[in-house]
């Protein structure tokens, strides 16, 4: 599938005060999409693209373990592996907990992804492999409504103690599932106190993007049922349905 940029202007109409961002896996160097000149985690990669910069980053730009972990860039020191880093931290009871994580942790294969490339939404010129929104409740809601719209599917938050990058960036793009998750729970993320508290990250993959464009377009962001004389409304369609 081909998207340009009008195609993701409905996105625009929820009126985001934090930039969604378009991310797009690469095994070699995208071409038009300068390099990161900077060193950081992955979590605050994505904090720089909402605000406005457009780049790419590859395993010598990540200065925190679990992203390159999750992205498949190395291999999880023992340490963390063994969990003697998670229980020093005082995220688990301990290193039995800790080391249980790694069980569920979604990683992408070693070697597969050489860089990734980031972009916020009014910048979006590649395909994404994921789009993240932060969203607040209402808009979260919104687009929650628009991932089941056309299917009636069920809505599915995943998430871990640690490691919260995996379920953003690597849980939609291996699973095909969009995920929804409180932006306050991940350890990393809320030790260096990145992202407001009071938000959802919505991760949406490539593959649902064109059904919730469509959704968005088609369906009432607001239902009668919620409106001003809503209840007049539901009463009227139970008699018509004759539930009443």
């Amino acid at each position: 599938m081909a998207f340009k940029q009008k195609d993701f202007e409905i996105f625009h109409d929820l009126k985001f005060d934090i930039q969604p961002v378009g991310i797009k896996y690469h095994s070699m160097r995208p071409e038009g999409i300068q390099r990161s000149t900077q060193k950081m985690a992955l979590c605050e990669m994505l904090k720089t693209a909402q605000r406005g910069e457009v780049f790419y980053a590859d395993a010598e730009n990540h200065t925190c373990e679990a992203g390159s972990y999750v992205l498949g860039h190395k291999d999880a020191e023992e340490q963390f592996i063994n969990g003697e880093y998670g229980a020093g931290l005082e995220a688990f009871k301990d290193m039995r907990a800790a080391a249980n994580v790694y069980q569920h942790i979604p990683t992408i294969e070693n070697g597969s992804v050489t860089c990734i490339a980031f972009a916020p939404l009014d910048q979006l010129l590649f395909e994404p492999d994921v789009m993240i929104f932060l969203a607040d409740i209402n808009q979260t809601w919104i687009l929650m409504r628009a991932l089941s719209y056309e299917t009636g599917e069920m809505w599915s938050s995943r998430s871990s103690t640690v490691i919260g990058c995996s379920w953003i960036f690597t849980y939609p793009y291996l699973s095909k599932e969009a995920n929804h998750i409180p932006s306050g729970l991940g350890f990393g993320m809320k030790r260096r106190k990145l992202f407001p508290e009071d938000r959802h990250f919505v991760c949406v993959p490539l593959n649902k993007i064109p059904s919730i464009i469509r959704s968005l377009r088609e369906m009432p962001w607001m239902p009668e049922a919620f409106k001003p004389g809503g209840q007049k409304y539901v009463k009227q369609l139970r008699e018509k349905l004759g539930l009443e």
